[in-house]
């Protein structure tokens, strides 16, 4: 026998019981730390959409990834769990022998967490959103940023993270899918003529659409008037461009269609106040 393992055997057995089970406690503890680690490494070199070629996206891998660490880590603390119960004495052979797994989970008034988890394998295998994806869930809006057996966290555009139980999510909103509409409207004076308006914003979108096509999918066009308020008339205007991608075009849009009114003359009705102010016994007025 190994002359090392002998020292630690009469070094082990000098000690009381009680420390004893507590080196053995933290040695199971250390070790699947250090499983946990290596797991992870591993599985974001299996699963890294770089290295991944075929049908799964980028969107999908990352997906599975997240799973495939939440399913690493509750495997860890189920058996890590397991273990340390037995080395405190607790019969966890019987407990599992007489009732199963899933009758343990319940017995311990665990059947949200059976919930969240087949909830989750239910989002997976449905594909109703993924990693990265813009989603509305829960009364929650964000990008989804990790997806786990038990939970979805859903990064705000503000940077809050939200954690939610999967088994809370009754309906989802996906934006991230198709693709994402250009809609807007803009308001011209009545003096303007209506027919040169909507040639100009048409002339604007085709120029722009043809300076940027990779995000359009359908160019964006005028629909027409779509209201005569008090200020002037409205006219909307809609286009599809790649998913996520329509904050930014419609920003775009905008600024090149003021810069395009301004040019031909075409004028943007907004508020302005008339001031009359008596200067020598007569009136004046001068407006803003």
């Amino acid at each position: 026998m190994n002359l090392g393992v002998i020292l630690l055997d009469l070094s082990l057995a000098n000690l009381p019981n009680e420390a004893v089970v507590a080196l053995r406690i933290a040695i199971i503890i250390l070790v699947f730390f250090v499983i946990s680690k290596l797991g992870r490494r591993l599985i974001d070199a299996l699963l890294d959409p770089e290295r991944i070629t075929g049908g799964l996206s980028d969107r999908r891998v990352n997906t599975l990834r997240g799973l495939a660490r939440s399913l690493l880590k509750y495997s860890i603390y189920f058996i890590g769990g397991v273990m340390i119960l037995e080395e405190l004495g607790v019969p966890t052979t019987s407990i599992l022998a007489g009732a199963g797994i899933l009758g343990l989970a319940v017995g311990f008034g665990a059947q949200n967490l059976v919930r969240d988890v087949i909830t989750g394998f239910f989002i997976l295998f449905e594909d109703q959103f993924a990693v990265g994806d813009y989603v509305t869930v829960s009364g929650v809006t964000g990008y989804v940023d990790e997806m786990g057996l038990r939970v979805t966290k859903i990064r705000s555009w503000t940077g809050e993270i939200h954690i939610i139980p999967n088994g809370k999510i009754e309906q989802v909103t996906n934006y991230a899918r198709n693709g994402s509409g250009v809609l807007f409207e803009v308001t011209v004076a009545y003096e303007e003529d209506l027919d040169q308006v909507i040639s100009v914003i048409n002339d604007t979108c085709h120029k722009m659409a043809q300076e940027i096509p990779d995000p359009v999918i359908e160019e964006p066009r005028a629909l027409g008037v779509v209201d005569l308020g008090d200020q002037g008339a409205t006219i909307q205007i809609f286009g599809l461009v790649k998913p996520m991608e329509h904050w930014g075009y419609t920003r775009e849009l905008r600024k090149r269609l003021k810069a395009e009114f301004e040019r031909v003359g075409i004028e943007i009705p907004y508020p302005h106040r008339v001031i009359m102010k008596k200067q020598g016994g007569g009136e004046s007025g001068d407006a803003f």
